[in-house]
Formats: C-alpha cells, sequence, structure tokens
C-alpha cells in the first residue's frame, strides 16, 4: 500500500512536467501569430529575439527534467525495496509541492530572489529523502 503512495506524487509531479511542456507552444505559437517572432526564432532551439514570457516554459521545463530525476530515481528506489513509510511520503509530496511553487513563481513572476526560496527547499527536502533513503537501506 505505501508504495502505491509514493506513485502519487511522482505521477503529480510528471503532470505537472507535461503541463508546462504544454505552455512552450502555447507561447510560441501565439508569440509568432502576434508578430513578435517568425517560426525561425525557434529553427536553433530560441533566438536572442525570443521575450522572456515566452522563453520560460522552455527554461522551466529543462529544469523540471534536471534534479528531478533524482526524485524518481529515489521514489522508485524506496518502491522496489519496499521501504516506503508515511515519512517518505510526506517527503516526496512536499518535494512536489515546493517543485510546483518554483515553476509558478519562474514562469508567472520570475523574480530570482523569489524563486530561489522553493528551489532550496526542493533540493533540501531531496538530499534528506537521499540521506534518509541510504541509512534505511544501508
Amino acid at each position: 500500500m505505501e508504495s502505491i503512495s509514493i506513485s502519487r506524487p511522482m505521477v503529480a509531479l510528471a503532470l505537472w512536467t507535461l503541463l508546462v511542456f504544454a505552455l512552450i507552444p502555447i507561447r510560441r505559437i501565439r508569440a509568432v501569430r502576434l508578430g513578435m517572432l517568425t517560426s525561425s526564432d525557434f529553427k536553433l532551439g530560441e533566438s536572442d529575439r525570443v521575450p522572456e514570457h515566452v522563453a520560460l516554459p522552455n527554461r522551466n521545463a529543462m529544469n523540471l527534467l534536471q534534479v528531478p530525476v533524482l526524485f524518481y530515481v529515489a521514489c522508485l528506489l524506496l518502491a522496489v525495496s519496499q521501504a516506503v513509510d508515511p515519512w517518505f511520503v510526506g517527503l516526496a509530496w512536499a518535494y512536489v509541492i515546493l517543485r510546483v511553487a518554483h515553476s509558478v513563481v519562474h514562469i508567472f513572476y520570475n523574480r530570482v530572489r523569489v524563486r530561489f526560496v522553493p528551489f532550496a527547499l526542493s533540493n533540501l527536502v531531496l538530499l534528506v529523502v537521499w540521506l534518509r533513503l541510504a541509512w534505511r537501506l544501508g
């Protein structure tokens, strides 16, 4: 039963990541339709002409594919080793909530000092997960 509960935060973060990915074409297409950009501005990624509000979903999506990989691996190890307990589940949900908060700030407000807090806290939570996992499996 606990293995199932650790999968829920994994699914939630994966769905959030896909939602952020969906913002990329929405913002790009809108910018092209408004004449702000042309499709060639995306030929090799993003040209220097791409405004911040168009570039941010892509930058955040890439961020959601970097450190969170360690979250997914930890959750899978927990499930496979049957080491899941309520603490791990709570930490997993805290990680997801902090990553969503980071994304929201990054994409819609983009103040580095503000987005640093959920980003740093999410990394701290992930560190605790890994230290606890190492101790539990060690």
